[in-house]
Order: C-alpha cells, then structure tokens, then sequence
C-alpha cells in the first residue's frame, strides 16, 4: 500500500480580514472561516489521494481566540490519519496581528472525506507517514477520534429515523 507524508497533502492559505468578513463583535465570521477550513481540507484530502473526494464530517471546529480587522489569518491543514478510503484532515488556524506580529492560535478543526473512484463508490487512500511531533500526536490520537466520530455517525442515524420529511407546513 502506497504511503504519503502529510507534508505532501499540506496547504497553507492566508488571507486579510476585511469589513465584509466580521460580524457585530466586528470579529472575523464564523460562517466564513468555516468554509475556508472546509475548502482548504478539501485540497489536502484530494492531494494526499489524487481522486475526487467528499466531505463525510466536519467532526470539530473550535474557535479559541477571536480574529480580528488588524489580523491577518493563516490556515495549514494536512491529513493526519486515513482509513481505507476515509482521510481525517486537520485544519489550524493562526491569527496574526500585523502590525505587532504577535500569532495565535484562532481554531483548530477536524474534518473527515472520502475518496471516490470513477463511478462515485468510495476508493482505497494511502496511508500517512507522520513526521514533526504535531503531525505525529495527532496520528497517535486518531483512532480514539476514529472511533467518536463512528459512535457520533450512528447516533445521528438513529436520531435522524424519528425526522419527518414532510414540508415544514404539513405537521
């Protein structure tokens, strides 16, 4: 089975905040860092395994330091662990403020994607070969996260069969 660093599926991507991107707490947007992370992890999934892939999860997002106007804001992601056609990304964002340097770190983020074959069925990945200590804490910790997010997945299921799928004006 082919190995891939997770150097080799790294994207970095930096960006201002402008006045368009904060909310009223004249902070960066939730929403839109968010879909930054998702199209950041998106790339290094589809780096580490060369194949169309598909957003199964955003399994964790945690804001832990506002972004603000004077910041800018650098997300790297990687993949830091595979199943068999599943590749868990991680995605952490640093928020610098550019006019003293001071860095710090924003969010970090866990998304999960699968890869597709030709025919939209999920297809086998490479495996990851950590190297830094970053990369390698958070190989050593995927399994427990693995399992959280299969545990997560079928409560979502079992919770999803009491959903109608009636128009929201048809009780």
């Amino acid at each position: 089975m082919e190995t891939k660093t997770c150097n080799e599926s790294r994207v970095v991507k930096t960006n201002r905040i402008f006045p368009s991107d904060v909310n009223d707490h004249n902070t960066l947007f939730g929403g839109k860092l968010m879909s930054d992370i998702d199209m950041t992890a998106s790339i290094s999934a589809t780096r580490h395994c060369r194949k169309a892939v598909v957003t199964a999860s955003t399994d964790s997002v945690d804001f832990l330091a506002p972004i603000s106007p004077k910041d800018s804001v650098c997300l790297e992601s990687y993949v830091s662990w595979t199943g068999n056609s599943s590749m868990e990304v991680f995605v952490k964002v640093t928020a610098e403020n550019l006019m003293t340097g001071e860095r710090k770190i924003a969010a970090t983020a866990f998304l999960t994607f699968v890869a597709m074959d030709e025919f939209g069925k999920p297809a086998r990945v490479p495996k990851v070969l950590p190297e830094t200590e970053e990369e390698k804490k958070l190989n050593e910790t995927a399994a427990f996260r693995a399992e959280k997010r299969k545990e997560h997945r079928k409560q979502s299921k079992e919770l999803a069969s009491f959903f109608h799928t009636n128009r929201p004006w048809e009780r």
